[in-house]
């Protein structure tokens, strides 16, 4: 078996299979408009034809020297050659050879005798499908980068919206930028600890850190009381979580979405007990329950105007206490597992 390539001006290949040399197909496309050249391929002509990549592969069948109906299967195995044109060129009937060539892949068939300029017009419409296609992959691809490119800029774009409404809590209250921060920090800690993935566990902690933008509606008065709340403040201050979740919950942005779900969730207990809507086990969505475990644990060690820092090993008995009860215990047990990780982050970022 040998291989030739007919390459034109324009930088379009036809590879021609056949049994003879100098084969007179080869000969044929000599004139072929465009053509400048031919050039001889090896006799490992699936290699060969692979490396090339050609716009066009014609096959010439010769049954006393090979069987063309197993090349094409051959050549169609591969990937990079199972869309590529085929024209078989056999002697027969011409409607069998349209059975055998839909059977094997061919995407035309020519029966011998071939006339020269019927050959050059079966060829020349097999070239111009070939390069419509990868003209057409060519804008595929264009665009696929674009839509990449652009859904990176979206999600930039999320992410800076998110950034602005943790600078806007961070006004209310100065020691909310660091609270947010640690609560991030240790978010990604129990999602890890749960199994998510790396890209979840920063979309669940960059989410974490607007589960107090409801606070925004809470009078100052309430927000920076030194000492403990009255019922009805209590009941003001409870309202952050709904207020949280109206101001975020119909963005289509799957972020804010996130962000929603955990302002109106982070306050839910595993029991039942909590607010606003009373969920109880797994209701609760499970970023809420997350956020709840860093929430609380970041409050605890935290020193605030009206009570001083816990110490770690204080917090983190609590927790343990806690577990199925105010927490998920398998968030818990996430949080616990990279215990060394928190206090790393807590040092790190104390207040």
């Amino acid at each position: 078996m040998t291989g030739a390539a007919v390459e034109g001006d324009e930088g379009a290949v036809v590879a021609i299979v056949a049994a003879r040399t100098p084969a007179p197909l080869v000969l044929a496309l000599r004139g072929l408009p465009g053509s400048t050249c031919i050039v001889a391929v090896s006799a490992q002509v699936i290699e060969d034809l692979v490396a090339r990549d050609p716009d066009v592969i014609v096959v010439e069948a010769e049954a006393e020297r090979f069987d063309a109906p197993v090349l094409i299967r051959t050549l169609r195995a591969q990937e990079a050659l199972a869309r590529t044109p085929i024209l078989l060129v056999a002697a027969g009937e011409a409607r069998a050879l349209r059975r055998i060539g839909r059977e094997v892949g061919a995407t035309d068939v020519l029966a011998k005798p071939f006339d020269g300029l019927e050959l050059h017009e079966r060829v020349g419409v097999l070239l111009e499908l070939a390069l419509a296609r990868r003209e057409n992959d060519r804008q595929a691809l264009a665009m696929r980068r674009d839509a990449a490119k652009a859904m990176l800029e979206a999600a930039a774009r999320e992410r800076e919206l998110v950034r602005r409404l943790m600078l806007a809590a961070e006004f209310r209250d100065d020691q909310a930028g660091d609270h947010l921060t640690r609560v991030a920090g240790c978010v990604i800690a129990v999602a890890e600890g749960l199994g998510l993935s790396s890209a979840e566990a920063d979309d669940v902690a960059l989410a974490s850190t607007m589960h107090d933008i409801g606070k925004i509606g809470v009078p100052d008065h309430i927000l920076m009381k030194a000492g403990p709340l009255t019922p009805e403040e209590w009941d003001e201050m409870r309202q952050h979580a709904l207020r949280g979740y109206h101001m975020l919950h119909d963005s289509p942005s799957r972020l804010l979405q996130i962000a929603a779900e955990i302002a109106l969730t982070h306050h839910e207990r595993w029991d039942g007990s909590g607010y606003p809507r009373g969920l109880k086990g797994e209701e609760i969505p499970r970023s809420g329950r997350i956020v709840a475990v860093a929430d609380v644990f970041d409050a605890l060690v935290s020193a605030r105007s009206y009570k001083p820092a816990w110490p770690l090993e204080k917090a983190r008995a609590h927790l343990e206490a806690e577990a199925g009860r105010h927490f998920d215990p398998a968030c818990v047990a996430a949080f616990l597992s990279r215990w060394d990780d928190i206090v790393a982050l807590v040092q790190e970022r104390s207040s």
